[in-house]
């Protein structure tokens, strides 16, 4: 599949039929700056209608690693060289769930005065989980990063019966808080 650009989408359910299961990756490289790349997080808020997370439940990280129904997980161990992975298992993502959002953030406390702009590369990237197929590679996002602390990457979406994914790039200055407020997580 060709490189999407920030805003382009593929209905991925529609391209791939059968589709059950999703593999959600980001690589980055972080250069010489060991404290940045050793404090990024790849999390996921699992949105209703509303495009917000119903509870803090709906907010998958290290520290929770699971939605409620086991929809969305962090996994344990990187396959296929991205830095994190999250799986996505379509059928059981609740029907009040209209899109996943898959964000990066900079943990705080010692990673204090890094920033996404000092990233040499960022890219998201979705894989069937049968067979690891890549179905979606984003263009390199780090390019328009600059004091970002938190990113947007993409997002799982509805579209009636079908999965699409969208590549979004949109940065936050206020790092996990940023995106706690647009997206109404309680932290």
């Amino acid at each position: 599949m060709a490189e999407m650009k920030r805003g382009a989408n593929v209905a991925l359910t529609r391209e791939v039929p059968g589709l059950q299961t999703l593999v959600v990756g980001v690589t980055w490289n972080a250069g010489a700056e060991r404290v940045l790349d050793d404090n990024l997080v790849l999390a996921a808020v699992l949105c209703g209608p509303d495009g917000r997370a119903r509870s803090d439940q709906d907010f998958v990280f290290f520290n929770q690693i699971s939605s409620p129904e086991q929809s969305t997980q962090h996994l344990e161990q990187s396959l296929d060289g991205d830095n994190e992975q999250l799986e996505i298992e379509l059928a059981a993502v609740p029907p009040g769930i209209e899109r996943i959002v898959l964000v990066l953030y900079i943990n705080d406390g010692p990673a204090q005065r890094r920033t996404l702009g000092q990233l040499r590369s960022c890219v998201v990237r979705v894989l069937n989980a049968a067979g690891h197929a890549e179905l979606v590679r984003s263009e390199d996002l780090s390019r328009a990063f600059h004091a970002e602390t938190a990113v947007s990457l993409g997002e799982v979406y509805r579209n009636g019966p079908d999965w699409k994914f969208k590549v979004l790039g949109q940065g936050y200055s206020k790092g996990i808080t940023g995106i706690a407020t647009d997206y109404g997580i309680p932290l």
